[in-house]
């Protein structure tokens, strides 16, 4: 079975391209870009779906009961959004952890989380760690958006414009590395990546 993960970077490699969102203010620019971009998209879909003035209704008579229920929204973004970028991060770790990695570290830079590795992923596995949480958590998300009541269709709905807007940043390195050789290697830190090539032989 073909190795997934590498913990020392193989002969024969050298490094061709680094991805550092910090550091890179054009790219962060970009992809901040593409995340605003679809956050925009996702709520007129979700307006098409669901008129937004179902946010502030639910079933019972008066003010208590109408404020009460705004107030557990409220409280259930709040603690949502929370958990959310936790789940996010821990599923890219145990991405890595599936696909070989031994440690995993999980911080955050003032900015975002993260979660980062010193092994060095194959392309596939790597396309697989990136994509994870938009993948799983959309689902869930998507489903949850479809069975909760009509006034909570929203709460949950904000979630899912989280899960797919704030993957930006994954979205474009899937984009970017899928469009390079099978062959390549990437080391993920959580702060930046590294994509390491074969030396071409003479």
């Amino acid at each position: 079975m073909e190795k997934k993960c590498f913990a020392q970077l193989p002969e024969g490699y050298t490094e061709q391209l680094r991805i550092d969102l910090q550091k890179d203010k054009k790219l962060a620019l970009l992809v901040n870009g593409i995340a605003i971009v679809l956050m925009l998209g996702l709520l007129v879909l979700g307006c098409l779906l669901v008129p937004f003035s179902a946010f502030f209704s639910d079933a019972g008579t008066g003010d208590g009961v109408r404020m009460g229920a705004f107030l557990a929204k409220g409280i259930f973004l709040l603690v949502g959004l929370l958990a959310y970028l936790a789940l996010h991060e821990l599923t890219h770790g145990i991405c890595m952890k599936i696909f070989g990695s031994q440690t995993v570290r999980y911080g955050f830079t003032g900015l975002y989380a993260y979660a980062g590795s010193q092994e060095y992923y194959r392309k596939v596995p790597y396309l697989m760690i990136a994509l994870a949480p938009i993948v799983l958590w959309g689902v869930v998300l998507g489903i949850a958006a479809a069975l909760v009541p009509l006034a909570w269709f929203w709460p949950v709905y904000f979630l899912q414009v989280v899960n797919i807007s704030g993957a930006s940043g994954d979205l474009y390195v899937t984009w970017k590395f899928s469009q390079l050789p099978k062959e390549i290697l990437v080391q993920d830190s959580g702060v930046a990546m590294t994509v390491f090539g074969k030396t071409d032989e003479t």
